[in-house]
């Protein structure tokens, strides 16, 4: 499968370019914990924790506790990519975390970016 190396790096090593990315737009790591919390279910402490493992990127989204429903409602492009014309189910849950820091790097208000 095409996407077997994505799914299969650290998550440890995935997450960390996804705070640096919203950090160099002046945003914070606790506003990537909590858009990643809104999407997975895992609280800001347990992805946390999770960075201090080997768990790879698939499994983090694999093992979400609890995928947000309103998750469905991110839409738009991603590195070159619609979002919610994504066929793969696991692949499109990484692609929504990406749009959510792509979002959040952009400025755009907390309350908008959780779909509130």
């Amino acid at each position: 499968m095409a996407n077997d190396k994505i799914y299969n790096m650290a998550f440890a090593k995935v997450f960390p370019l996804l705070i640096a990315k919203a950090e160099k737009k002046g945003r914070t790591q606790d506003e990537v914990l909590t858009v990643t919390a809104w999407l997975t279910g895992y609280t800001p402490d347990a992805i946390e924790a999770a960075l201090q493992t080997d768990l790879t990127y698939g499994d983090f989204f694999r093992e979400a506790p609890q995928p947000n429903p309103s998750r469905a409602k991110i839409t738009g492009v991603v590195c070159g990519v619609r979002v919610e014309t994504v066929e793969e189910p696991l692949m499109r849950e990484m692609r929504y975390l990406d749009k959510l820091v792509d979002e959040l790097a952009k400025g755009k208000p907390m309350e908008k970016i959780l779909r509130g």
